[in-house]
């Protein structure tokens, strides 16, 4: 391997392996596209070898590509949480704090919570990743996570605030029109919504709902909010959060004694931050904001 390349390099290979091409990388960097190509011809040769293939869809990464994309996005990671570390010193609340919460619980339940924040501590900033991944925090991808499930890695400080309590509801409109089942059995008869993807959440709801099978819902989508949004239009039966679904009247729950489901509420935070005034301060706040915002969806545990 030849000279170790600079860490602009670095941040080039990622924006190409984003974006997909060395114009969206130039833009997205604020670089000329000639300067990202003499990036990755540089660490092409550092690497010994091509890094990417142009195609008539733009730039496809070869297998050495996707083997580094992982220690790239570290890199990018580790970069961005040094430079939110050092924006404020550990007694001061101000800086930034980069958060991670599902898609979900950001957009329906974190607004409030992040305003209240923001009119207590004016020089504060959230960065907020609104995805249904779980981020690693070892990796400081990010500060702090608000996650359905239980942390299993060591190094984390985490509260257990209960669990948000899920049901089946469906849109009055719907139902109007339909009728409302009155055991699981009736459901395979309605127009179902549920995920694409068959993962362990959504392997666990199937147990839950007896005789339903994957390719019984009528619309499949691994976005949440769209799931939401489909079942706010009326166009069928979904699994929605009790405690979001109580903020709209239009919004019934149907078999609440045959299906409910629990998912774990945990905030977590690497405990290196835990000397970090402002990093503290966020983490009480999503604890206290999410405890007093949805009191009837969460059992405390």
């Amino acid at each position: 391997m030849n000279r170790e390349p600079s860490w602009d390099v670095y941040r080039t290979f990622a924006a190409v392996l984003r974006e997909g091409s060395l114009s969206a990388a130039a833009r997205a960097l604020g670089l000329t596209q000639p300067s990202v190509a003499r990036h990755i011809e540089a660490l092409e040769q550092a690497v010994g070898g091509t890094l990417f293939l142009r195609s008539q869809r733009g730039l496809s990464p070869t297998d050495r590509a996707i083997a580094l994309r992982p220690y790239a996005e570290t890199l990018l990671a580790t970069s961005a949480a040094l430079l939110r570390t050092a924006t404020a010193g550990a007694d001061v609340i101000a800086g930034t704090v980069r958060l991670t919460a599902s898609e979900v619980v950001a957009a329906e339940h974190l607004p409030p919570v992040l305003t209240a924040l923001r009119r207590q501590y004016r020089e504060l900033s959230i960065e907020l990743v609104a995805s249904d991944a779980i981020d690693d925090l070892l990796q400081r991808h990010a500060d702090i996570a608000i996650r359905m499930v239980a942390p299993t890695q060591q190094a984390l400080l985490a509260r257990k605030l209960g669990a948000l309590k899920l049901g089946l509801y469906a849109h009055a409109d719907y139902l109007a029109q339909h009728g409302e089942p009155t055991a699981l059995a009736d459901l395979a008869h309605h127009d179902l919504i549920g995920v694409d993807s068959i993962g362990d959440l959504s392997r666990a709801v199937l147990t839950a709902l007896p005789g339903l099978e994957h390719g019984d819902f009528a619309l499949r989508v691994d976005n949440a909010l769209v799931q939401l949004g489909a079942i706010r239009a009326g166009f069928g039966i979904g699994i929605c959060q009790v405690a979001v679904a109580a903020r709209d009247a239009a919004l019934i729950r149907v078999l609440p004694d045959a299906f409910s489901f629990d998912l774990p509420l945990w905030v977590v935070m690497h405990e290196d931050l835990r000397s970090s005034a402002r990093h503290r301060a966020v983490f009480d706040a999503l604890v206290d904001g999410l405890l007093d915002g949805i009191p009837q969806g969460v059992a405390i545990g």
